[in-house]
């Protein structure tokens, strides 16, 4: 039948494959096979890429407390995907969209007149169960999202020496993420400095693809 195509993997997802591996095969109408070639391969690679750093960083990050999260920096219409491969990768999602949870941003403090008053109308239109997290950009702030009473905050592009400070003083108030400028480079001085959670749009915007190829195209003559 026109348009029927098979396929058999070999690999399941978060799987280990090698260069030069066969991870399936497809069978079927040659001329849709080809018609849809490129737009599955171009998937295949940008998934697996995604997922091959994540685990990269997890490996990292590995026999600490700090847990890697990816962030809402995805392809238009893709994210779906590319927080699937993060997951696959071993890391863990943050929010998928804005009313997954509360992150209080400089915007939103800047309209609401500061972080006190940020946290206060998060609260009172948020379920009890919701966590409020507020970022942050330097000590003062840390102070204020503390008395604000902020469930996990946010050390936004926060030099080491900066976010050590910060970790101290939040001790165990509030739960801690670190954003901004995170690099592959960067994680082992993170994880050392005890945040609970790194988070990195890398993951998803500056993944470097895997190259996977269709190869050994094979007329089956009709029996």
């Amino acid at each position: 039948m026109l348009g029927e195509i098979r396929f058999h993997t070999t690999f399941q997802d978060g799987d280990f494959i090698h260069k030069g591996e066969k991870v399936g095969t497809l069978t079927g109408d040659m001329r849709v096979i080809l018609s849809g070639e490129r737009t599955a391969l171009n998937y295949l690679q940008r998934m697996s890429g995604i997922a091959t750093l994540t685990y990269e960083c997890v490996q990292i990050l590995k026999g600490s407390k700090t847990q890697l999260l990816d962030t809402r920096k995805t392809t238009p219409n893709m994210r779906i995907f590319e927080k699937y491969a993060v997951k696959v990768g071993g890391g863990i999602n943050h929010r998928y969209n804005l009313s997954d949870g509360i992150l209080l941003k400089d915007n939103h403090i800047g309209a609401a007149g500061g972080i006190q008053k940020a946290v206060q109308l998060a609260r009172e239109y948020a379920p009890f169960i919701r966590k409020v997290e507020v970022e942050v950009e330097n000590i003062n702030m840390v102070q204020e999202a503390l008395e604000a009473g902020a469930d996990i905050i946010m050390l936004d592009n926060m030099d080491n020496e900066t976010m050590v400070q910060a970790v101290k003083l939040i001790g165990n108030k509030a739960e801690t993420e670190c954003s901004g400028n995170v690099t592959k480079k960067r994680l082992l001085e993170i994880m050392e400095i005890g945040v609970d959670y790194v988070s990195s749009g890398a993951l998803t915007h500056s993944a470097p693809i895997l190259d996977f190829s269709l190869k050994n195209l094979t007329p089956i003559s009709e029996s």
